[in-house]
């Protein structure tokens, strides 16, 4: 693999590339980006429109050497040096946006789309032509890649699978507050069972969400409900969907492990009937821990890098005027692309 000098210089002082040959640009915004496989994902696109189109990270931890590009990767500019840049650059079509910058972006745009506003985060940066004038948008497609993993991945076969039934999630990051925006709008789920390690993430995902449900028109209104110990889940009705959002990694603190127990407790629920569990964690493999139990226990499991793509495909859609789902070909080219680089990691990963 190439390795990719880092500069010494301060991150307001790095230039953002802008390469000659490229005809438009996409940029991955955030810190760090080793794992993010994004940019690979979106040449695939791009390559099967014919394009002569890339998108280029703007940030890597200084131990990586990623092989999916061939671009200096710099340190992450700040969010004023970053849109200055793509203002100014007639290449830019749009960016993928990632931590830390998905919340304090937003104030910066000059709009942002309802899926946006109502997760509270921004993770697209799209342009939209108005009056002669480029308006830089802000949407979020993680709610779109969760919203079709589930989907089309339903046990029973669409929407209805899941409609007027619980669902849990695992986890208080964002990828929870993208959740309880997809579970709630497209799947119609009646309620939302929240675990997580940490009850402070927790309190603030509930805050957030009834300050946001006082401003919205929207009258499906799918409670959220904290489960703190193994105990509450046998008396709760199971749920037909889980989304898990937190590392693969061993518990070891005493929340950790009281935390496992409750979603083990959920996995194992007396009720006959298992449906789909999407575990969002997909480095350095997508089969974790809880996907193994998930498994054991008769559910199916979905792979967080399902998720990925779908809300890749719907960047791509933005940035390219293009229905790319119906380009014959593209989706599966874009899978076995993913598929192939998940492989090499875990492959790369074993001592």
């Amino acid at each position: 693999m190439a390795s990719f000098p880092q500069s010494s210089t301060s991150p307001a002082e790095e230039p953002i590339t802008s390469p000659s040959h490229l005809d438009r640009i996409s940029y991955l915004y955030g810190h760090p980006l080793r794992n993010s496989l994004s940019p690979l994902l979106h040449k695939t696109i791009f390559d099967t429109l014919g394009l002569n189109w890339a998108q280029i990270p703007l940030s890597v931890s200084s131990s990586s050497s990623p092989s999916s590009s061939s671009y200096s990767y710099t340190r992450s500019p700040p969010i004023q040096t970053f849109l200055a840049h793509i203002r100014s650059d007639p290449k830019f079509i749009g960016a993928s946006v990632t931590m830390p910058w998905k919340v304090s972006i937003t104030s910066h745009l000059d709009s942002l789309t309802e899926d946006a506003q109502r997760v509270g985060a921004c993770n697209t940066i799209f342009i939209r032509e108005e009056k002669g004038r480029r308006v830089f948008m802000g949407t979020n497609t993680d709610c779109v890649g969760i919203r079709e993993a589930l989907l089309q991945n339903a046990p029973g076969g669409g929407v209805g699978y899941y409609c007027d039934k619980p669902a849990l999630i695992i986890g208080g990051g964002g990828t929870a507050r993208a959740a309880v925006y997809a579970l709630r709008r497209w799947l119609r789920c009646s309620h939302i069972y929240v675990v997580n390690r940490d009850r402070a993430e927790v309190e603030a995902l509930m805050a957030e969400d009834r300050e946001r449900s006082l401003l919205s028109k929207d009258e499906h209104k799918a409670e959220l409900i904290p489960v703190t110990e193994p105990a509450q889940v046998a008396a709760l009705k199971p749920p037909a969907a889980i989304v898990s959002g937190i590392p693969n990694y061993p518990p070891k603190t005493s929340e950790e492990i009281n935390t496992r127990r409750v979603i083990e407790a959920f996995l194992n629920h007396p009720s006959e009937k298992k449906g789909a569990i999407l575990e969002m964690c997909y480095h350095p493999a997508p089969w974790t821990e809880i996907a193994e139990l998930a498994a054991n226990s008769g559910w199916k499991v979905v792979l967080g890098t399902e998720a990925m793509i779908w809300q890749g495909l719907e960047q791509s859609r933005l940035w390219t005027g293009r229905d790319v789902v119906q380009v014959p070909g593209l989706v599966q080219r874009v899978k076995d692309a993913i598929s192939a680089a998940v492989a090499e990691r875990a492959r790369a990963e074993k001592p």
